[in-house]
């Protein structure tokens, strides 16, 4: 049992655990609402820019001279997963239901006989996978998942670096795993294809269709070939932008969430530590009181 020297211990430092995971509360619930405002600032851009892609590419991409990134390289024998994950832990299950899907994922891959590389963002990631797929991880690029705030830059340089291996044949499919923010206790964990751009979903109701474009007819120039050529690369790095702020809205969502039920837990075990410490100080107490008397009873006999 321990003494109440330590059970006093023990109450002040659940209460310095208590002060910091509050105070780490405070600052998640700043960095989420800047967080918020910047993901759900980028998604109207990313969804007009998927529409106008699926517009461009309804009568391209069968052609022959389609470009790569929308037709693809013809073959599905090597997939590239780009993982989005923090630097930070202190965050809840954030990382750890990103690396459940991406083991998810390569073992799919794997039992299908596909060839997997990896490209992680952020430290937790790499962290988490290297230990198992160690061997699949062919870049690692750091000083972007722990920024402040995201920027388009930052996007377009992982764009880049897919772009340079699929020029060079070391890739068929890209996919980026993330966690798409829906709250700040709700975060759904996202597998996107992002190369090839993969095809809008059919409409067989041709009057909602029509309805949904608007009744437009469009006509392009230059030509559609030419316009995909600059928009397909910068599409890439819009849907990786789009990736990275909603992966950083979920952070700063479940890091709040997190520190929330720690100050709660701290709360509750100060509560019990505290009626342990006064039972047992009442009971030590009581046990003196009793000598004292029983001593006394003794000395007057």
């Amino acid at each position: 049992m321990p003494s109440l020297k330590e059970l006093r211990g023990r109450i002040g430092s659940v209460k310095q655990t208590q002060k910091i995971t509050s105070a780490m509360k405070l600052v998640a619930a700043s960095k989420l609402k800047r967080a918020q405002e910047q993901a759900e600032a980028s998604r109207p851009f990313a969804l007009k820019m998927s529409a106008m892609l699926a517009n461009l590419a309804a009568g391209v991409r069968d052609l022959p001279g389609a470009p790569p990134l929308l037709a693809g390289s013809g073959k599905e024998e090597t997939h590239l997963i780009v993982v989005a994950t923090s630097d930070r832990g202190l965050c809840g299950g954030f990382n750890s239901s990103i690396v459940r899907a991406v083991r998810r994922r390569i073992a799919e891959l794997l039992d299908a006989g596909k060839a997997v590389k990896i490209i992680c963002i952020g430290r937790k990631g790499r962290d988490m996978l290297r230990r198992e797929h160690g061997k699949l991880i062919i870049e690692f690029v750091d000083g972007v998942a722990g920024k402040r705030r995201m920027e388009y830059a930052d996007a377009a340089l992982v764009a880049q670096k897919i772009l340079d291996l699929y020029a060079a044949g070391e890739f068929d499919v890209c996919s980026i795993i993330f966690n798409r923010f829906k709250s700040a206790v709700t975060q759904i964990v996202t597998l996107q294809q992002i190369v090839p751009v993969e095809p809008p979903a059919p409409v067989e109701d041709t009057a909602a269709a029509s309805q949904a474009e608007g009744g437009a007819i469009y006509e392009f120039e230059p030509d559609e070939e030419q316009i995909l050529s600059e928009l397909l690369p910068r599409n890439l790095a819009v849907q990786i932008f789009g990736a990275l702020v909603e992966n950083a809205a979920s952070e700063q969502g479940a890091r709040m969430a997190a520190m929330d039920n720690a100050t709660r837990n701290a709360g509750e075990m100060i509560r019990k530590l505290t009626l342990r410490y006064n039972r047992q100080r009442q009971a030590q107490i009581t046990k003196e009181l009793i000598e004292i008397i029983s001593g006394a009873e003794a000395a007057v006999g």
